[in-house]
């Protein structure tokens, strides 16, 4: 939600018919709602289940929501995996406006999520498909890297964290 607060950035979000999700707060729900309306009326929502980018560049652990969601409207999860953008921009680095970085998106299988499924065993099922989407799209990736290119991450490292893990 706070990047619908920038001026450009949340015309763009709003004319891109994106839902504000209030993260960490007791309104982070609310977003479902908005979610379930578009499905309702026929829409492809688009959902970041991890919430945020990782800073290590690997798949974090899924927020319940994505789950919640699909069940909900009885919908299916296509897990997405992609590699390449985050050359372009991410946290901690300043944008490159480098012409045409290569990208790799991956496309998995559709997951159904039954309405009486624990929703944090089906967040985790649809976080480890996407990690398996994002070793396919590490895997594919056409630019040659190494270990010691910031930007590298190996196609083994996309593993599951599972949103049931305490630290």
């Amino acid at each position: 939600a706070e990047l619908f607060a920038k001026p450009v950035l949340g015309h763009l979000l709003r004319n891109a018919r994106q839902i504000p999700v209030q993260r960490q707060t007791s309104h982070a729900a609310d977003a479902l709602v908005g979610g379930l309306d578009a499905l309702e009326h026929g829409e492809c929502v688009a959902v970041f289940p991890e919430g945020t980018i990782s800073p290590d560049l690997n798949p974090m652990p899924g927020h319940t929501g994505t789950a919640r969601l699909a069940a909900l409207a009885g919908v299916p999860v296509v897990p997405v995996g992609l590699w390449g953008s985050h050359r372009m921009a991410t946290k901690g680095r300043d944008p490159s406006w480098r012409i045409a970085p290569a990208q790799s998106v991956v496309i998995g299988a559709p997951l159904g999520v039954g309405p009486d499924e624990d929703v944090h065993e089906a967040t985790d099922r649809v976080m480890g498909a996407i990690c398996e989407a994002v070793r396919g799209a590490r895997s594919r990736y056409p630019d040659p890297a190494g270990p010691t290119d910031w930007w590298y991450r190996a196609p083994e490292a996309a593993v599951l964290r599972s949103c049931q893990e305490t630290t």
